[in-house]
């Protein structure tokens, strides 16, 4: 099962920083998937910035929403460097 998405918060640049419930935390660039069908509406920077959390994923007022297992999957990268950063940290501390 995949974790519930427990904050977002949008940032410049169509980036949003995702927060987990199980405490990975993320970022994702959302510039790759405007240029398609639905996605094309959130190009108006105002649009964008109007995420939120709904159920277990994040949606748009103009409509548009994400699976949460795609929006998981994105943010996974960003987890694997923070744990990776944590180590080593651990190794020289």
């Amino acid at each position: 099962m995949y974790p519930s998405v427990k904050k977002v918060v949008p940032r410049e640049n169509y980036v949003l920083d995702i927060d987990f419930d199980n405490g990975v935390r993320g970022t994702m660039d959302m510039k790759p998937f405007l240029e398609f069908g639905i996605f094309q509406r959130l190009k108006d920077p105002n649009a964008f910035k109007r995420v939120r959390v709904a159920f277990d994923t994040i949606e748009w007022d103009s409509g548009v929403d994400l699976d949460p297992e795609f929006v998981y999957a994105k943010c996974q990268k960003m987890k694997q460097k923070n744990v990776t950063r944590q180590n080593k940290k651990q190794r020289v501390g």
